[in-house]
């Protein structure tokens, strides 16, 4: 240990382990050490207690005071659509005439290579300042959309194409070897950094499912789509499946993409509000992942498009792993304090317990990094993880402990929500400073 290697950074600190804790420490001094394999976290303790070891090596150079600030871990995203930016603020009445009227004409203007490149680095410059360092991402239909997405994204990310060969408009129909084509280009130029990425069963044939879910198995690659968000959604699933081949039996939603060989450790369902206890058992035998929205399936008075209230009790008593995300744009507010706050309002309206901000916290970090495989590296500030954490400016009267503290904090925007995405003043990946308000 030598002070060359060593940084402090005093502030309160916050650091979820699980749904139930969360540690906190106020104030709390966070010590980072350089070694060979990159910037990691040496210690969190309370300021004022153990500091002897540590006494000798701080020094003015080597000390960060956040005054009046909180540390946390960097916030993963476990389903958004860079691509959907422009219509987060677009009329909500339903999931399928939004989509027709608004997201898909806005995603073929990323037919276009500049368009896409410039957009994508405004983009992700801008979730980079809300504290977002990791999650699962689906970009347009567009190869070179994904290129440049991957091109500008700081931090641990995978990204897919939206793959649509049935019931889709004109402009984003790929007939099946070309989706199948791109996803194999794809998997070769970026490996794990891809996501195997049908848009959901309505526009992707049951074939393209298939051979794209086996190359991306193979290759060890995630798999993202979207499963039972509405119930419209549904019955038009199954009213399409009962007619192609091999498919008539089906009953569910889930029994589509377990026969077409989408379910499995690294597969991500967005949403999953209207499943059925024999769809939670697959779900949990498989070991897949439901990705919760609840900005997005907010009622629409909310800004979200009305889908219906996530059963997280449901899932848990399953045992179905669950994270949460922003799904721009069907979600308004990039930030993931957004989510965190409208998961706990929503379920607190329909008084359901449990939806704490200490889960909320949980779910929109570690959580999600526990799903992508990243947990032993990322997700939290505990000791021996990469140094990975945002600094949130702070002005209120300190809480008595984390839950009361996180409810602070969180609710710090309530009136004006588009406030959130400006809330982080620091972003610190590997240790190296990403961002700082100026």
């Amino acid at each position: 240990m030598s002070k060359q290697n060593l940084r402090f950074y005093v502030a309160t600190i916050l650091n979820p382990i699980n749904d139930k804790k969360c540690e906190y420490f106020n104030p709390g001094l966070l010590v980072v050490e350089e070694k060979k394999k990159g910037v990691v976290i040496k210690d969190l303790l309370q300021l004022g207690k153990g500091l002897d070891k540590y006494e000798d090596f701080m020094s003015d150079e080597n000390t960060t005071h956040f005054e009046d600030a909180i540390i946390m871990p960097g916030f993963f995203d476990m389903h958004f659509h860079w691509v959907q930016d422009d219509v987060r603020e677009m009329p909500k009445d339903n999931l399928l005439t939004w989509l027709e009227n608004y997201t898909f004409p806005t995603e073929t203007k990323f037919a276009n290579k500049t368009y896409a490149k410039k957009r994508a680095k405004e983009f992700f410059a801008r979730l980079t300042t809300t504290g977002t360092i990791g999650g699962a991402c689906y970009s347009s239909i567009h190869e070179h959309a994904v290129e440049a997405a991957i091109d500008n994204v700081q931090g641990h990310f995978v990204i897919g194409n939206v793959l649509m060969n049935m019931y889709s408009p004109k402009k984003l129909t790929q007939t099946e070897t070309e989706s199948l084509e791109i996803t194999k280009r794809l998997i070769q130029k970026f490996k794990t950094k891809h996501a195997f990425t049908p848009r959901f069963a309505i526009t992707t044939t049951p074939e393209v499912m298939s051979k794209g879910a086996k190359m991306a198995d193979k290759a060890k690659c995630f798999k993202q789509t979207h499963l039972s968000e509405t119930p419209n959604e549904i019955e038009f699933v199954l009213s399409i499946y009962k007619n192609i081949p091999g498919f008539e039996d089906v009953k569910t939603y889930t029994d589509i993409y377990e026969r077409s060989g989408m379910l499995g450790e690294r597969s991500l369902m967005g949403h999953g509000i209207y499943l059925s206890d024999k769809e939670l058992k697959t779900l949990s035998k498989t070991k897949t992942s439901v990705i919760h929205c609840p900005t997005s399936n907010a009622p629409i008075k909310e800004r979200g498009l009305g889908s219906g209230l996530f059963d997280f009790k449901k899932t848990e008593k399953a045992k179905v792993r669950w994270a949460l995300g922003s799904d721009i744009g069907g979600g308004p507010i990039l930030s993931m304090f957004d989510v965190i706050r409208s998961f706990v309002d929503q379920n607190a309206k329909k008084k359901v317990t449990g939806a704490t901000h200490t889960k909320g916290l949980y779910r929109s970090t570690l959580a999600g990094a526990e799903i992508l495989g990243l947990d032993k590296k990322t997700g939290n500030i505990s000791p021996g993880k990469s140094a990975n954490f945002i600094v949130v400016p702070f002005k209120g009267e300190a809480a008595k402990n984390a839950e009361l503290m996180l409810e602070k904090v969180v609710n710090t925007h309530k009136k004006k929500r588009e406030d959130y995405d400006k809330m982080v003043s620091h972003v610190y990946l590997d240790g190296k400073l990403l961002f700082s308000k100026k």
